[in-house]
Formats: C-alpha cells, structure tokens, sequence
C-alpha cells in the first residue's frame, strides 16, 4: 500500500541559523503501525564545498529510526536541543516513533538513551536491510517511489514489535494529552486525567520515555512558543507569548526558552525566516 505523503506543521524544527533547512519529504505509516510510527520523514541535501548547515530541532519525547548511506542507528529522546550538522550531500531515511516503540525496541529503560544513540546492530537486530536501502536511495534519493521502497523496508523491523503492549497504549495517551492541550500546564492535571499517582506516572514516563511529566509539559510550551515566534504578527510581542503559553511572567518565559534553545526569544525571532536550500 504505498505511504501517503503529508506536510506536517513542524514546530520542533527550528531549522539553522540563517532559516534554511534542507527539502524533506514526509509520510504516514502503514495503519496497523500507527500505535507505533507516528511518520517517516526523508531530507535530501546537496551543499556547496565548504558551506556547514547545524540543523536545530526540538525533539518530540520519542526514540527516532535513521537509516543512511552508512548505518542504521536508534537516536534516543534528546532532553535539550537537538542538532545534526550537514555538510556536502546526502539523505536520511528518519522514522519519528510514538512514545510507546521505544522500550519494545530497545528491550530496557529508555532513559538509558537520553541524549545518546545506538546501532540497531547493538540491540541484536539485522541490520543487513541497510544496504537494500542504499541501493534504493543512492541513484535518485528524491525519487519518490524510491523513498517509498525504502520506508516499507524500515517498517519491516518496526513491525516485529507488534502488538503494542498495555503500557504502551497508555504512555501514547499520556503523551497525546499533554502535546494536543494547551490548557494543560501542571503535571497534576496529567495525573488526575489518567488516574495515576504522580510517584506512577514518573516512573511511568521515565521507563517509557526516559523524561519526566514535566519535561512533557515544558516542551509542548517551547514548540508552541517556536511556532508563534516565526509569525511576524506575533513575533516581538514576548510578554503576550507567555502569558498565552501559562508562564508566571515574560522573565520565566525567556529563562526557559534560553535554557533549552541556548537563545532568547528574542533572539530566535529575529533569525531569517525558513529557506529551503
């Protein structure tokens, strides 16, 4: 069944410095893996010799999947800002998994990954598909058909976790409610929405996700934040952000952002707006 392209809003690509970011091509998953994949996303990227593109996301409290021309690796949660430097050319085959595929996959805690990433070898998997990706992608990586071939490859592992476990259907749930609810700002309102304890819903998302509740909460506010920063209407007017976004004040605002992005809000607004290369 072939993958139906989509064109998400992204608000966790914050792109690089100068507002370029390379073209990616991005699908949905096969249905019965919807518990497990939440998309594929496919960049291809050509750059003149000597030019360097720090591309800059904000991670969603996932475990990723991606396949190049050399490896296949398992890139756990990032807690901060996550970066990747492009140079020369080159294309990803990425898979953006839901909360719950992270412990199926790895077989332990996947706080043990935060900030870190793991050959799919080292976790006992057969890699040998890598190169069946490579002779698909390397003669036309932005052929469509292609990148279509490629992503039912990757999804030929993922589909070795089935069923998704009862654990897991609840951790998507959890994660869901906080990322799609605005009114959502204090981690007892997570707990009192799923009936758990706050002690059990820590150790639920540590396990699960390798981050805590608040974490959650936090990186929700700083996508919607990045996404109403890059509107020019919007974009210098700190102090009604944060008020919008729950902060106690604009001060709160600009340390949270900062602490995670390594710039202010006022700094990221100013940056270019978003280029493709």
């Amino acid at each position: 069944m072939p993958r139906e392209r989509i064109d998400p809003d992204e608000p966790a690509h914050l792109r690089d410095a100068a507002g370029t970011t390379p073209p990616i091509d991005r699908y949905l998953p096969a249905d019965d893996l919807r518990g497990l994949v939440r998309r594929h996303w496919v960049p291809v990227w050509s750059l003149p010799e000597g030019k360097v593109s720090v591309q800059r996301v904000l991670q969603y409290p996932v475990c990723l999947l991606t396949v190049d021309a050399t490896r296949a690796m398992v890139v756990g949660p990032t807690a901060g800002l996550g970066t990747r430097e492009l140079s020369g050319s080159g294309w990803t085959v990425g898979t953006l998994l839901q909360p719950a595929a992270g412990w199926l996959l790895l077989g332990r805690p996947v706080a043990e990954v935060v900030d870190a990433a793991v050959p799919w070898e080292a976790l006992g998997v057969d890699a040998g598909f890598v190169g069946e990706i490579v002779g698909l992608m390397a003669p036309d990586p932005t052929d469509e058909e292609a990148q279509r071939a490629a992503i039912v490859l990757v999804e030929e592992q993922v589909r070795r976790l089935l069923p998704l476990d009862e654990e897991g259907e609840l951790v998507n749930r959890i994660v869901d409610f906080t990322e799609t609810r605005p009114d959502v700002r204090r981690v007892a309102q997570v707990c009192a929405e799923f009936a758990l304890s706050e002690r059990t819903l820590q150790r639920l998302t540590a396990r699960r996700l390798g981050l805590t509740p608040k974490w959650l909460i936090q990186r929700r506010r700083l996508h919607e934040a990045a996404d109403r920063l890059r509107s020019r209407s919007t974009a210098y007017d700190l102090a009604a952000v944060a008020t919008d976004l729950g902060y106690a004040d604009q001060a709160h605002f600009i340390r949270d952002f900062a602490a995670v992005t390594g710039m202010t809000p006022g700094q990221f607004a100013a940056e270019p707006r978003p280029t493709a290369e």
